[in-house]
């Protein structure tokens, strides 16, 4: 386990090491996980220029109003917006690739608090256009800018890292998937969308995380007595590890590049997904330490079973039904 006493080393030193004018976009970071990495992120770096998205305008004047008292050189520019809707997606990224050149970091933490089988009005599974497809648009939108970045280069999305279980190859979307599999089916769907976009961008950071049960928003569809009985990370700390994962050494892109704070005595670089030290993709858990040697033979067995390929092209066809349509 990587302590919070080294977590919070590291992020200290992020001001001192990382270039200032870091440029950072923010998805879902009106509440929860993305607001509290967010805060951090002000607090830790120099003169920042950060784009977040979420649906809540008094939400976002609030953090704004935050966020510039933590760093009064800052700029924090809100777009609101339903991620949940390819098409808005492509508007924000569009938005954002006219006014940038280049972004050090991408954080993805939009979430949803369902899990029924409900579909967007673009005729998708909320939960999986949530977790999947508009995190891979941004992605695939935003990573030339990404690869354009001097200092840090790196995207980290919040989600299930580290649960990675068998996909069930003929319902992708997971409209049928039985709810106890359904965390492991979109772990390992995002998981492997990250690997097969990761093919083409060796000189950028690709973090997949599990942040474990925070208390935000999402655990509303709980009942009170089952939230009791939970073990909560504190969202500070939670804030904490997520600046850490955004900014430290420990996770390296595939070409070998040193990028972010150099690491703290007794931490070393992280094993990737394909089981490799520093491969570039990496699936954490909640102690920021990498997946299991047996999640990893679990992503093997996809990897050799052509998932991944099958996962990419499944997206693509996807995400061109839907800006057709």
């Amino acid at each position: 386990m990587v302590s919070l006493s080294t977590v919070s080393a590291s992020n200290v030193r992020i001001s001192s090491i990382l270039p200032s004018n870091l440029v950072a976009v923010f998805i879902g970071a009106t509440s929860g996980i993305g607001e509290a990495t967010l805060k951090k992120f002000a607090q830790h770096t120099i003169s920042p220029r950060v784009y977040f998205i979420g649906r809540s305008q008094e939400a976002a004047d609030r953090i704004a109003a935050e966020c510039r008292a933590l760093n009064p050189t800052g700029q924090f520019i809100f777009r609101q917006a339903d991620v949940s809707l390819i098409r808005n997606v492509d508007k924000v990224c569009e938005e954002i690739k006219a006014k940038e050149q280049s972004i050090n970091l991408l954080f993805l933490s939009c979430g949803v608090a369902s899990l029924d089988r409900s579909k967007t009005a673009e005729g998708v599974h909320l939960l999986a256009a949530i977790n999947y497809y508009a995190r891979i648009r941004f992605i695939t939108n935003l990573l030339p800018l990404v690869q354009r970045a001097s200092g840090l280069r790196r995207i980290v999305g919040v989600g299930g890292g580290s649960h990675e279980d068998e996909i069930d190859r003929n319902d992708f979307p997971a409209l049928t998937i039985p709810i106890e599999k359904l965390r492991g089916h979109l772990t390992s769907l995002v998981t492997l969308g990250i690997e097969g976009v990761a093919r083409g961008a060796p000189e950028v950071s690709f973090i997949h995380d599990y942040p474990g049960t925070v208390k935000t928003k999402l655990l509303d569809i709980y009942p009170e007595e089952v939230l009791k009985t939970f073990e909560y990370v504190p969202i500070d700390e939670c804030g904490q590890r997520h600046l850490f994962l955004a900014t430290s050494a420990r996770f390296p892109p595939a070409n070998g590049t040193v990028m972010g704070v150099p690491l703290e005595d007794g931490v070393e670089i992280a094993v990737g997904t394909s089981g490799a030290v520093g491969s570039g993709v990496y699936s954490v858990g909640v102690d920021c330490e990498s997946a299991s040697s047996a999640v990893l033979a679990v992503l093997k067995g996809m990897r050799e079973r052509g998932l991944v390929e099958e996962v990419r092209l499944h997206t693509q066809d996807e995400l061109r039904r839907i800006t057709t349509s």
